[in-house]
């Protein structure tokens, strides 16, 4: 059994790393409001840009179509896009988009098909080398900046310099999805070709100048930068809550494992001052 000494030694340890997780929980709090208040404000721009290119895509067809909507006709070789955090001590979160893609990529190896995997942040990279990594084409990093449209242009470049290379056929996005505080979705959003949704304006016809083809050429390589851009904010958002539950959680249980090991430094203290008063007294009677 640990003497008393060990045992407060233990409790200092416990309690210094209680103030670390009780300040990641609050810098985690802090930062999720301005997470999340860029998430909410990038969706509508992301979701109207869809519905622009689904509309678009409507009066569009043939051999007229843009490559990145009409696609190369085959799916034998696909990208994935797997984007994660830079940083752990976030629960799950990273694991569970990792866990998607692992699912994807095997599905799609099964099929047959030629899978190629684009890492953004750390955790990506190095959850998914050991098991794919002679698949990986580029590796990105986020650090430690919010995402802006600066940070996935180059990533946005590579993929559109690969498409139009003929290197691939499809390209699938896999983020988390924030949905709430304790929630995140792992999403799969394919990229390339353009999904086309059908639109929810019935019977609205709008006339394009230029025409349909030339617009879509000119905003379909803007739209993977706003798509990529918005998945990274869903998954700023989804770190920041995911890091705050889990700092959360880890400080509580520290706070359980201090009272736990006062306890049992106290009754290790006392059985050892009974010990030595019950020699002192058997002395005693003994003279």
């Amino acid at each position: 059994m640990a003497t008393v000494k060990e045992m407060r030694t233990r409790i200092g340890s416990v309690k210094s790393t209680q103030k670390i997780t009780k300040a990641l929980q609050m810098v985690a709090a802090a930062k999720l409001r301005r997470a999340q208040v860029a998430t909410e404000a990038a969706r509508p721009y992301a979701q109207r840009m869809s519905a622009i290119i689904s509309n678009l895509a409507s009066g569009v067809s043939g051999p007229s179509a843009p490559l990145l909507l009409a696609g190369t006709g085959s799916d034998k070789r696909h990208l994935v896009v797997v984007a994660t955090s830079d940083r752990g001590l976030a629960g799950a979160f990273n694991s569970s988009i990792v866990r998607a893609a692992r699912i994807k990529i095997a599905a799609l190896i099964d099929e047959g098909k030629d899978v190629k995997i684009i890492t953004v942040g750390r955790k990506a990279r190095d959850q998914l080398r050991r098991q794919y990594g002679e698949r990986f084409v580029f590796s990105y990093e986020l650090g430690l900046k919010a995402p802006n449209l600066a940070l996935v242009h180059p990533i946005a470049r590579q993929i559109l310099e690969l498409y139009t290379a003929g290197e691939f056929d499809v390209v699938t996005l896999i983020y988390n999805r924030f949905k709430s505080v304790v929630t995140q979705i792992p999403t799969l959003k394919q990229l390339i070709p353009a999904q086309v949704e059908a639109s929810g304006e019935a019977g609205a016809f709008y006339d394009y100048e230029p025409d349909e083809e030339t617009i879509l050429t000119e905003l379909l390589p803007q739209n993977i930068s706003v798509q990529l851009l918005s998945a990274l904010l869903e998954n700023q958002a989804g770190f920041f809550a995911s890091q705050m539950a889990a700092m959360d959680n880890a400080t509580r249980n520290a706070g359980d494992l201090i009272k736990a090991l006062t306890i049992l430094m106290n009754r290790t203290r006392q059985a050892k001052i009974t010990t030595e008063l019950t020699e002192i007294v058997a002395g005693a009677a003994a003279v």
